[in-house]
């Protein structure tokens, strides 16, 4: 790897090592003097390993958090999936839409692939210690749905992937959070709380960015938000909301608020 970019692509076209060639490129680029290289050029899917096997989500089953084993294992294997394909979004955020941007805007998405490769190692570690791996149940392809939805536009893609898909990990979390606690698995609870109080972070860079290309498109930021998650979100913006969370991101409850309505 001799630049951002072809950093970016290689964690993107890698099915197995992901991890540990995001921590590499991070660490380059923190370094400095590491040339940007050309970006733009991303693949229109990211390898994946051979397993787990990609079903629709309407097939996947409801995980309930029980003193077995079992229902735990199953919610840590779909966040593991959420994790490795949330490091492929921010590379791809880089090498899709960093062209032009400024430096600051590959930082941030560079620091945001590290944490969630964090984030699958913490998973994956668990899921070992409880007997089982990554790979080794079905999982869904929505979230690269989603992706493929926005990928000929930066605005929509802020719009989709942190400010709605990754805040409504801050609405959910603390409620596995809580459940994991009553079973008395504090370790698994430890590792879905750093996930929830980094992706705050995660959601106000996505605010921070969609602030920043909406006012450079001469857009109302508010009303730009609400447009494109209309149009390009297949889902819906639904309550209960983590106010609290959401605010220390920085993101106005009377935005989602009024789509939820």
């Amino acid at each position: 790897m001799h630049s951002l970019a072809e950093g970016a692509l290689a964690v993107l076209t890698s099915a197995t090592d992901k991890v540990a060639l995001t921590n590499q490129a991070a660490s380059l680029w923190r370094a400095g003097g590491w040339p940007v290289g050309t970006l733009g050029l991303a693949p229109e899917r990211p390898a994946r390993p051979q397993r787990p096997l990609l079903q629709s989500a309407s097939h996947m089953p409801r995980r309930r958090i029980t003193r077995g084993t079992a229902g735990r294992i199953g919610l840590l294997h779909a966040l593991a999936h959420i994790e490795l394909n949330a490091i492929d979004l921010a590379w791809d955020m880089v090498l899709r839409f960093g062209q032009g941007m400024p430096t600051a805007f590959l930082s941030d998405w560079v620091h945001v692939a590290e944490e969630e490769a964090l984030h699958f190692a913490l998973l994956a570690a668990r899921l070992a210690e409880l007997g089982a791996a990554y790979g080794d149940l079905p999982a869904h392809d929505g979230l690269w749905e989603a992706a493929q939805d926005t990928a000929n536009d930066r605005l929509a893609r802020l719009a989709v992937v942190p400010m709605v898909l990754e805040a409504r990990g801050l609405d959910v979390t603390p409620q596995m959070i809580q459940r994991l606690a009553e079973v008395e698995d504090q370790a698994s609870a430890g590792i879905l709380q750093r996930i929830h109080d980094d992706e705050i972070g995660h959601v106000a860079i996505g605010l921070t960015w969609f602030h920043h290309e909406a006012t450079s498109r001469g857009l109302t930021p508010a009303t730009a938000w609400q447009e494109a998650v209309r149009t390009h979100f297949r889902g819906a913006v639904k309550p209960p909301f983590n106010h609290t969370s959401r605010s220390r991101a920085g993101f106005p409850a009377d935005w989602y608020e009024a789509l939820a309505a």
